[in-house]
């Protein structure tokens, strides 16, 4: 069981799976960059990110739920939860639904991150959360992703890779990929192009840098 002080976001886990060292730089030393792909996400979860609920009926809709998991530990919100009600009282279903910019991706980044979601929910709330939705902007429409025993296991192991990262305290070192670090907002701070060649520290990067200046400058100087 965590504590309160021992809690990761959500969100990291998708930092994780889209870089461990972008997880670490953000999350560990507290980095961040805006991008053309983060503000688009961070307007799109604009629409979403005000704390309200609407109900109908046996239907209850809550926006910017807080949710949190001690037995994970795990912390983080919810663009939209639907709540289906039984007349009996009780729940009958409990459904996340994430919004997204672009469209759906082959790979489970973003599965996991509503995955995780449920795994919160469900030990909130103690009822099966079987399946999630995404509401993708591109494709102006909701899709189902079900929360498989594969997908579960995925996503607990995301968790602990991501625990490991923020408690171990070191960031990974760099490993150039063109299709991630091209889209990274990061890409400018992490320089993943110099810090994978050879080792290179910041310090040797920075200290050759001076030193190719200076030379410029005497150049001029002599001239």
């Amino acid at each position: 069981m965590y504590t309160e002080d021992d809690l990761i976001t959500v969100s990291a886990l998708q930092h994780t799976m889209f870089c461990e060292r972008q997880c670490a730089l953000i999350h560990v030393e507290q980095v961040w960059e805006e991008n053309r792909y983060t503000a688009e996400g961070q307007d799109l979860h604009a629409r979403v990110d005000e704390e309200h609920h609407e109900k109908r009926k046996l239907k209850r809709t809550e926006y910017a739920l807080a949710i949190r998991s001690l037995e994970l530990g795990l912390i983080g919100k919810c663009d939209i939860v639907d709540f289906v009600l039984k007349p009996e009282g009780g729940y009958q279903s409990i459904v996340p639904v994430e919004f997204k910019r672009g469209k759906q991706k082959e790979s489970d980044v973003d599965r996991v991150q509503l995955c995780a979601q449920a795994l919160c929910l469900e030990e909130m709330f103690g009822v099966s959360v079987p399946y999630g939705e995404f509401f993708y902007l591109q494709e102006h429409r909701r899709s189902s992703a079900d929360f498989t025993a594969g997908l579960r296991e995925t996503t607990l192991a995301i968790i602990r890779r991501t625990q490991d990262i923020l408690r171990g305290q070191v960031t990974p070192q760099a490993i150039y990929h063109k299709a991630t670090c091209d889209r990274c907002s990061l890409v400018e701070l992490c320089m993943p192009k110099v810090m994978a060649q050879g080792g290179k520290t910041v310090g040797k990067y920075l200290a050759a840098q001076i030193k190719l200046a200076r030379k410029g400058s005497d150049s001029c100087e002599s001239s």
